[in-house]
């Protein structure tokens, strides 16, 4: 279970919103000073997200807790979303290649129409999944003061 802080926004009948601050690895990594991450993120800003969080527990706006979300929901959703499209893309590529006999034009449409099928299959596992509790945020307990 990946666990990370957030603070409670507001609690109603479709669960509890949560907000957590984005943050990368950086912080842990000896090369953060020349790595193009690190200065991406100091442009972009420190950002919070506000998400629906699943919980057990009794909670109000403004407590801290601390949320978790399974490794393998976040595995599978990384491959939903990155490797699928990529996938597809290669896949509509090499058979575009085969078809159209190495005409450039042509498989360059085959491998960007595998990228478009990549992505309207993405939108639909993420509508399929919008409400399955394993890739949702879970409240796993309260942080005390």
């Amino acid at each position: 279970m990946i666990e990370e802080q957030a603070t409670v926004v507001r609690s109603d009948a479709q669960g509890v919103w949560i907000a957590l601050q984005r943050q990368s690895a950086c912080g842990q990594c000896s090369v953060r000073g020349g790595c193009g991450t690190t200065v991406l993120g100091k442009v972009m800003g420190q950002r919070m997200s506000r998400v629906r969080a699943v919980s057990g527990l009794k909670v109000e706006a403004g407590d801290r807790v601390i949320v978790g979300l399974d490794e393998r929901a976040l595995v599978k959703g990384s491959l939903a979303v990155y490797m699928v499209p990529l996938l597809l893309l290669i896949v509509f590529a090499l058979i575009g290649r085969w078809l159209f006999d190495n005409n450039e034009p042509f498989i360059i449409l085959s491998g960007l129409s595998g990228l478009v099928a990549g992505f309207v299959w993405l939108g639909r596992f993420s509508c399929r999944n919008i409400g399955n509790k394993e890739y949702q945020p879970v409240i796993l307990r309260k942080i005390t003061a």
